[in-house]
């Protein structure tokens, strides 16, 4: 239950109105989100390998970031490029569910829910 409600807030603390930079302004919290884009792409990769049965969750938890940042050009590339490079770190690592596995999915849940928070904190309106 613990980590149904660690992952069900990852996303959602930064949806909460962060400040929209000018198209071509860079935001301070800019190398917080693509660490976070990052973990969600380990998490869509990990989750199901270990027995998640969440579906497409972790990439609707990324897109729902992109939605709410809208953040465009090479800003918006780096993200998705983030999230892709935690995707395929671990899907060229793991072919089955291990214990370090299993260890790396509950890390990047608190890992990915303290950004979050801390983010929110810092830099919501």
């Amino acid at each position: 239950m613990k980590r149904a409600v660690l992952a069900a807030s990852l996303c959602l603390a930064l949806l909460g109105g962060l400040a929209r930079p000018a198209a071509a302004e860079t935001v301070p919290f800019d190398k917080d989100l693509r660490r976070l884009a990052e973990i969600l792409g380990a998490l869509h990769y990990l989750r199901p390998l270990c027995g998640a049965n969440e579906g497409q969750r972790w990439r609707i938890e990324m897109q729902a970031l992109i939605d709410a940042e809208a953040p465009r050009g090479s800003r918006r590339s780096k993200m998705i490029l983030s999230f892709n490079r935690g995707y395929q770190a671990f899907q060229q690592s793991y072919r089955s569910c291990t214990p370090p596995a299993e260890v790396a999915i509950r890390r990047y849940l608190r890992e990915g829910a303290k950004i979050s928070r801390e983010v929110t904190a810092r830099y919501a309106n």
